[in-house]
């Protein structure tokens, strides 16, 4: 398969993606934001923050929670224990699917993930609303059944999927896949084999030390939470609400990019070579697309932060209420706003390293994420007794920046001795630049005199305004981004044609 082959092909992933993540995430937006009216910030902090963090710890440290952990007032959230117990089981219930989901994603099956994993999200909501309803007296039950029933969907969408596939009279669709039944996946012992198969064993550990890092360098702030109190339960609530949020641009449009493209470096450029070493025109065309994301992400992610700052507390009104308009709920939004922009630009340069570094470079890389964790943790603790709740936001950027620095010197480096240069994505004109500051003074401007207490007719009146400059941004990226503009054009059209083959 040629490199514009692949190319292709990743573009039909991302874009498939894409269009299924919008689809099913803004229902459940809608739905979420229709509960938040009926709960407290408190009940939200523990749901959101306390209570996952039992699941991942459920066997070990369960009891922890239940008896050295701060317990919540039973009159304020009950039924914590129960919670913690049921979230503990719906974590047993998704690991039984672990190895369907390696198998979906070995073989590039998208959107069976993202069906599945929409589905599931959007029952658990349709769930969850139904009962705060009819029974919100239920407390922590209504979510730890909504979570118990969301890994359950979801397991079954895969082993449905897969039973139906593997039996399919279509030989060529079961020869591509590695088993002929799904009771191959379960454990076996035979008379001629270990007990344990220590090669594969090692390969389990490091792939553990690498999730546990990524695991402190994602979740760390809840821990930090947790084992500290430095938030009380509503400001946890709050965090956790605009936390989610924020990052839904991160799911929506960064993450089906960065799992496609990530396929497509991985095909077309070879681990333990020299860019120069390698087919220079698979190295030209990975090159042209890094370029080309880079220059996605930062216009994505540059357009979010301008226009987020002038229309975080409307925004964060409309979908929670005064519950999150009010306080610290707007600052938080705002700092998250510049988070993404780092998110954007991270998860582009990270999806071609990971695709490019030798395993001693991914060694390497992985204990730099073990300095990044534990200092990521240190400073989490120290800028949130300084700053409150933005803390965590401003440690996230500080870590992102650092791996961020990390992942522009690899590819410059490996890029050095080629004539291509895909870092420059990361340059913006300057009339492109002016466009994107007169737009946040007009808009912030706008914010202060027509939002957010002056009735709807202002608040219409500022989204106006914040539209006619979006219009005017995204204008003068047509006109100065040519090169981009024609990338998106080609590869979306390629997209469609492989969408009408297949």
């Amino acid at each position: 398969m040629s490199s514009q082959e692949v190319l292709g092909q990743a573009a039909r992933l991302a874009s498939s993606g894409l269009l299924l993540q919008v689809l099913f995430r803004l229902i459940t937006f809608v739905l979420n934001a229709f509960i938040l009216r009926f709960l407290s910030k408190e009940i939200v902090g523990v749901v959101n923050v306390r209570v996952p963090l039992g699941v991942f710890w459920s066997l070990f440290l369960g009891w922890i929670w239940l008896q050295l952990l701060e317990v919540p007032d039973p009159d304020v959230v009950p039924h914590y224990g129960a919670g913690v117990v049921l979230f503990g089981l719906s974590a047993v219930v998704e690991l039984l699917g672990e190895p369907l989901w390696v198998l979906a994603q070995a073989h590039m099956f998208v959107r069976l993930k993202v069906t599945a994993e929409s589905l599931s999200v959007i029952f658990r909501s349709i769930l969850i609303a139904l009962l705060v309803l009819w029974l919100p007296h239920l407390g922590l039950y209504i979510f730890s059944l909504a979570q118990l029933f969301y890994t359950s969907v979801l397991v079954l969408c895969y082993v449905f999927y897969f039973t139906k596939l593997l039996s399919s009279p279509e030989p060529i669709k079961q020869q591509t896949l590695p088993i002929s039944s799904i009771t191959d996946l379960l454990p076996s012992v035979t008379g001629s084999k270990a007990f344990v198969n220590w090669k594969e064993a090692k390969l389990t550990w490091s792939f553990f030390k690498q999730s546990f890092l990524k695991q402190i360098l994602t979740e760390g702030e809840r821990y930090v939470m947790t084992f500290f109190n430095i938030l009380n339960f509503g400001d946890q609530g709050v965090y956790d609400i605009v936390n989610n949020l924020g990052s839904l641009v991160a799911r929506l449009i960064f993450q089906p990019i960065e799992e496609s493209f990530y396929l497509f470096f991985a095909k077309v450029l070879e681990r333990e070579k020299d860019a120069t070493l390698q087919k220079q025109e698979d190295v030209a065309v990975a090159a042209t697309v890094l370029e080309s994301l880079l220059k996605l992400a930062l216009l994505t992610g540059l357009t979010i932060t301008i226009f987020g700052f002038a229309y975080s507390q409307l925004a964060l009104d409309i979908y929670g209420g005064a519950m999150l308009s009010l306080g610290s709920g707007p600052v938080l939004l705002r700092s998250y706003c510049v988070y993404v922009l780092l998110l954007a630009i991270n998860g582009v340069t990270e999806c071609f390293v990971f695709a490019a570094m030798s395993k001693e470079e991914v060694d390497r890389y992985n204990f730099t994420m073990l300095a990044l964790s534990f200092s990521f943790l240190v400073l989490s603790y120290l800028l949130t007794h300084w700053c409150g709740s933005v803390g965590f936001i401003l440690a996230n950027c500080f870590n992102m920046g650092i791996r961020i620095t990390q992942s522009l010197c690899f590819i410059h480096r490996y890029y050095q001795g080629s004539p291509h240069r895909p870092l420059a994505g990361l340059r913006l004109s300057p009339v492109l630049l002016g466009v994107f500051a007169l737009a946040g003074g007009i808009t912030g401007i706008s914010e202060v005199f027509l939002c957010c207490e002056q009735g709807w007719p202002a608040r219409l009146a500022h989204v106006a305004v914040g539209a006619l400059c979006l219009g005017v941004t995204l204008g003068t990226v047509f006109l100065t981004e040519t090169k981009l503009i024609h990338f998106l054009r080609t590869q979306l059209g390629v997209s469609r044609l492989a969408d009408k083959m297949t």
